[in-house]
């Protein structure tokens, strides 16, 4: 039982250190969605864990990798960023988890991918518009600036709320998906490692 649980905080430790360097990794899409919103796919670590090991050492990992990005790279937000990309990754990853570990079989493991990433997709929405935003526009010169950005792609999007609704809800989802995909594909042969098999 000891191994188990010394080798089970060993994988989490090593997907967190994972997901903190896939946060270096941003990709902006201009053309869909403002700039200063990326893609990126920090979360897959999660998820990898949240299959593995179960839902909370997924909600662990997701913690981990924004304390790491926090300290070592340093934060612009006083930490409000990186607790609003907590909340999401923790509802996917948890999300998904649950749903895996009280069925544990690969259909359950698709349902819950998709429905993890429409949680993170929907929470997107009350996180962004309470927290994340009001901050950046007090640091970045304010509301009617961040809506412009969305206004230059789609001149309709003259809330805040639309916004979100038509651009970052579903960006948010098709991000889950994506980890997802990976997932699945690259599951398997981490299986051994994940799992401390042959270990």
């Amino acid at each position: 039982m000891k191994k188990i649980n010394t080798y089970k905080l060993v994988v989490t430790a090593m997907l967190s250190a994972a997901a903190f360097l896939l946060m270096y990794i941003e990709v902006p899409i201009p053309s869909l969605i403002p700039g200063f919103v990326k893609m990126d796919i920090s979360d897959l670590p999660g998820l990898l864990g949240a299959f593995a090991l179960g839902p909370v050492p997924g909600v662990v990992i997701s913690l981990l990798k924004n304390v790491l990005h926090g300290l070592i790279k340093g934060t612009s937000t006083g930490w409000i960023g990186e607790l609003c990309n907590f909340l999401l990754a923790a509802a996917f990853t948890f999300t998904a988890g649950l749903i895996y570990m009280i069925r544990h079989n690969k259909k359950a493991a698709i349902i819950g991918s998709l429905i993890a990433s429409v949680v993170m997709g929907l929470i997107s929405v009350p996180v962004n518009y309470f927290i994340s935003y009001p901050l950046y526009a007090s640091l970045f010169g304010g509301m009617d600036n961040i809506i412009a950005a969305y206004k230059a792609i789609l001149p309709s999007a003259d809330t805040l709320i639309k916004c979100l609704v038509i651009f970052n809800l579903p960006f948010t989802i098709v991000k889950g998906l994506l980890c997802s995909v990976i997932c699945f594909l690259i599951y398997k042969p981490l299986s051994p490692v994940l799992h401390g098999k042959n270990v």
